[in-house]
């Protein structure tokens, strides 16, 4: 089973006593469901397009399952306002891939689900 993310594109920060005490009750959060921090605010290049704000990347190596019962716990709703009162952002949670992704085999699963669509 592959990871799974919550991945947030936050913005339009303003500065809040409730973001410090967020950041220091989210962890408590993410242990019953091993999350962790893979990325959260660290240096970020744009190298296409425009990205106004920060990037916060947490893992979850059970999945989805866990992903979604986190977010949806008693103990993440209950700090969730310390952040979104105070912090723009839009926040997803995404499917990871197995270690031995190959994306030649999602193009041609793509070309045989429709032939005449992506003709080389």
């Amino acid at each position: 089973m592959p990871a799974a993310y919550a991945l947030a594109h936050l913005h339009g920060r303003s500065p809040h006593p409730d973001i410090i005490e967020y950041l220091e009750r989210i962890q408590a959060t993410l242990d019953p469901f091993h999350g962790r921090f893979r990325i959260h605010g660290g240096e970020l290049e744009v190298v296409e397009g425009e990205w106004p704000g920060s990037v916060v990347l947490i893992e979850f190596p059970g999945g989805m399952a866990d992903a979604r019962e986190w977010y949806a716990s008693p103990a993440y709703q209950d700090i969730l306002r310390l952040r979104t009162d105070h912090i723009e952002g839009v926040v997803v949670l995404v499917e990871g891939v197995d270690s031995g992704y190959d994306p030649l085999a999602r193009a041609e699963k793509l070309r045989a689900a429709d032939p005449g669509g992506y003709a080389r």
